[in-house]
């Protein structure tokens, strides 16, 4: 048992290997596996069915919903979403007979990422910060900073403040969110917050 466990909820029916980091506030819920060597950040969320690798790295306040496997080399930072059944993987062309050892594409999800349920991240990509991805989507490619992709394989559609509401450039270089009144600025396919 990792040692700071006992400042986690750890359910019963859950697995956590000797060795696992599971940060202040964590709940793990139903029928989870934390591997050896897994680090998990303060307050996070882990739903049912969870597994987290041993390579695997997990910030803070993160929300991992139902069904849903952390491999080797992914790594979600602060705040990220998970929704329920999505898909990560870390081998382009697995073979059962020619194994990699180890030897995986990173993914990286960076701060504030909500990623729909049924999702499926290819590896050896990055998610920019406080972008959204459709349910249902393939993600193959690097995603930008706030911006809004779906569908197989998911393509740009708009872009999206960090609230989670879609922002309306309409052929200009600014835009401010009609809910939480954020300021943006965009520059071709860079899109950063004004005054962050």
């Amino acid at each position: 048992m990792p040692s700071d466990q006992t400042t986690a909820f750890i359910h019963p029916s859950s697995v956590v290997d000797e060795g696992a980091s599971i940060g202040t506030g964590t709940k793990v819920w139903h029928f989870c596996h934390i591997s050896r060597g897994a680090t998990i950040g303060r307050n996070c969320v882990l739903g049912q069915n969870v597994f987290v690798g041993g390579r695997a790295v997990i910030g803070h306040h993160v929300k991992i919903q139902n069904n849903v496997s952390v491999y080797d080399g992914v790594a979600l930072e602060n705040y990220v979403f998970c929704g329920p059944s999505m898909v990560f993987i870390n081998d382009i062309n697995p073979r059962a007979k020619y194994p990699k050892y180890g030897k995986y594409k990173p993914t990286l999800v960076k701060e504030g990422t909500s990623i729909g349920a049924n999702a499926t991240i290819i590896c050896g990509i990055t998610i920019g910060r406080h972008a959204f991805i459709g349910s249902g989507s393939v993600v193959t490619k690097d995603v930008p900073d706030y911006a809004l992709v779906y569908g197989v394989p998911a393509e740009l559609k708009g872009w999206i403040c960090e609230c989670g509401t879609k922002l309306d450039f309409a052929d200009k270089d600014s835009s401010r969110c009609n809910r939480c009144k954020r300021e943006y600025v965009k520059n071709d396919m860079i899109v950063k917050r004004v005054n962050q």
